[in-house]
């Protein structure tokens, strides 16, 4: 299987990632773009921070333990990093296998856990100032429809 993690300040053309994984033999190819969101209190910018090296082995180790679970052929995960405005791209991953099912559960399975595993700190500035955000019990209770 192909696994490619990037860690990056610049945006990604979606279009060029969803053709890398486009290889011979696949069938499907599930992808999803998060965006940074205006939020109620007038979001102006998210800044996005990692720890270089940790972060790229997590999200490594993520594609990996898809991989043990669905028969795909390919992972492309980009995360983006600094500071972001309002409809910015901030995440692209994307699967390949040869069925829809298993790239679509293997995506979503990726991402869940990309927002409950992979060490990044976000902090919001919005009209009440800035502030880093909490993680949300939603997300983690998304990532333990997974556990085994």
């Amino acid at each position: 299987m192909a696994i490619s993690v990037s860690v990056q300040s610049e945006d990604f053309d979606v279009g060029v990632e969803v053709r890398a994984l486009s290889i011979a033999g696949v069938g499907a190819v599930a992808s999803f773009v998060g965006r940074v969101r205006e939020s109620q209190s007038g979001l102006f910018a998210m800044t996005l921070e990692h720890y270089p090296g940790m972060t790229e082995r997590a999200l490594h180790e993520i594609a990996v333990e898809a991989e043990s679970r669905w028969p795909i052929a390919a992972v492309r995960i980009v995360h983006r990093v600094g500071r972001l405005l309002p409809g910015e791209q901030i995440v692209f991953v994307g699967v390949s296998g040869p069925h829809r099912g298993e790239a679509f559960a293997a995506c979503e399975f990726v991402m869940d856990y990309l927002k409950t595993r992979a060490p990044f700190w976000k902090k919001e500035e919005d009209a009440n100032g800035a502030h880093w955000v909490d993680a949300r019990e939603t997300d983690d209770t998304a990532a333990a429809r997974w556990q085994r």
